[in-house]
Order: structure tokens, then sequence, then C-alpha cells
């Protein structure tokens, strides 16, 4: 099985941290990797329009952000930068390339 995640945190999606499943906003399973892959392209394709930067990581893992969305965090005294992630997963785990 294959899945498409997309999550929204202030780390990036490659660091996998424990609760990084707490930050998904959606996702979308698939039985093959055709439909999994046409998913893919079609939600990187929207996000690229929607944001000034973009970093891909082995394959599966991809950020998308813009300077001006950042949050206040208290305990950092802070503004951290917000990322919109999609990882691609395969059997509930990365699918690296």
């Amino acid at each position: 099985m294959y899945e498409v995640v997309y999550m929204k945190a202030d780390f990036e999606p490659w660091w996998m941290f424990e609760e990084w499943r707490d930050f998904t906003v959606s996702s979308k399973t698939f039985s093959n990797e055709h439909d999994m892959q046409q998913h893919l392209n079609e939600v990187l394709t929207k996000m690229e329009k929607h944001f000034e930067r973009y970093e891909a990581r082995k394959g599966c893992f991809h950020a998308f952000w813009s300077a001006s969305e950042k949050h206040y965090c208290d305990g950092c005294e802070g503004d951290l930068q917000i990322f919109h992630g999609i990882v691609v997963l395969q059997n509930n785990q990365p699918l690296i390339s």
C-alpha cells in the first residue's frame, strides 16, 4: 500500500519526529504505485504555485514554505518557520528512491 501524507508543522518532513503524524492535514492511500505517483505529481504541481520555496530529499520528502508564514514559539521566544510537507510512504515506511 502507498500513502501520500500532507503535513503542516514547524519542521521539515524528513525529520520524521516521533509525533510527526500528529501534524497530518490530509492523507490518501493507493493500492498501486502508478496511481500514487499521478496524485503526487498533481499535489506537487499545485503546491509549487503557492509557495516561494521548495526542497525535496530522498525522493519521498517534499517541503514547501514561504518566508512570511511563521508562528511564535513561547518556549523558543521567537518565530518558527511553517513547512508544508509531503511524505510518500510504502507500507508505512518512507519510499526512498
